[in-house]
């Protein structure tokens, strides 16, 4: 029985063998002057049947040659590399720059290794809470492995497009949109880090592809529409409580240190009844939302 679950055999890059194009060159302008000679010396001789099949053999074979050597060139350029294939096997791949030579019945398939930048489309994704949001990323990913890329996956670019979508739906179901009592991570408030835990995962997914992620960020995030206006009065409502209640704190402190300052200098003695009044006007000229209007008392500060 076959082992449904046996591991995949992935491949691996190597240096493929190649040549410079510029020494096969020369060598190719040297048989064709051999050959143009060949004939033009031919040309002007009067030979017999044994010297034209000879010459015939070898004018031949020089052609031969001509055709075998100008078939293998193949041209790189910087950040591009050439995976060698022998009738469908990997050889191994070329990334010297220039003008290279193999045979030519051995196949070249080129390859960019250079930096791309891709910007996903907005997903619609739950948060940690269930919340519906919307997110898009930016990711710049590039090829550091050419077998994988293009032996282990069948469209290695469809494949960064899809994994890009679905690290994003991990990443973003992972946390919380927004923790108004900042307690936790969330997506809005620690970009720096969810931003670090998206590339690790990029990083995994597009492994078996021989790819990296060089960096990655969130370009989109936002509610969706649906519940878009309900949050926005929600963060509305709590960062008003969360203002009244800092306004409160200082206010409170403010008449503690008013009444501490009265009773240490002596400047007044107040009963209980008379404090609690104290306490409340001073609470309502601290936290009133408009200017309070002064009233001059003319008489006793029981009348």
């Amino acid at each position: 029985m076959s082992d449904s679950h046996a591991p995949i055999i992935q491949s691996a890059e190597r240096r493929a063998w190649s040549t410079s194009g510029y020494l096969i060159f020369v060598a190719l302008l040297v048989v064709f002057a051999l050959t143009v000679w060949r004939i033009i010396a031919f040309a002007g001789s009067n030979p017999d049947d044994s010297q034209v099949f000879g010459f015939l053999v070898s004018t031949g074979l020089c052609i031969l040659a001509l055709i075998i050597l100008a078939s293998g060139f193949y041209m790189i350029q910087p950040n591009q590399a050439a995976a060698i294939t022998l009738f469908g096997s990997y050889r191994g791949t070329d990334r010297t720059t220039g003008l290279r030579w193999v045979w030519p019945w051995m196949g070249k398939a080129k390859i960019s290794v250079r930096a791309n930048n891709l910007v996903s489309e907005r997903i619609k994704v739950n948060d940690l809470r269930g919340n519906p949001i919307e997110m898009a990323a930016q990711v710049v990913w590039r090829v550091v492995d050419t077998a994988q890329a293009l032996y282990d996956v069948d469209d290695y670019k469809a494949f960064v497009v899809v994994q890009i979508e679905a690290a994003v739906r991990t990443i973003g179901s992972r946390y919380p949109y927004d923790d108004f009592a900042h307690s936790e991570v969330t997506l809005r408030g620690n970009h720096q880090e969810v931003g670090s835990e998206l590339r690790k995962e990029l990083i995994e997914r597009l492994r078996m592809a021989g790819i990296t992620v060089d960096e990655c960020g969130f370009t989109h995030l936002a509610y969706a529409q649906e519940i878009a206006g309900a949050m926005l009065r929600r963060q509305q409502a709590e960062a008003v409580v969360a203002a009244r209640k800092t306004l409160v704190e200082g206010a409170v402190g403010m008449v503690e240190m008013a009444l501490e300052l009265l009773s240490e200098k002596d400047v007044v003695h107040l009963d209980d009844e008379r404090r609690a009044a104290m306490v409340s006007n001073l609470m309502v000229v601290l936290c009133g939302e408009r200017d309070t209007q002064p009233v001059v008392n003319a008489g006793t500060l029981y009348q």
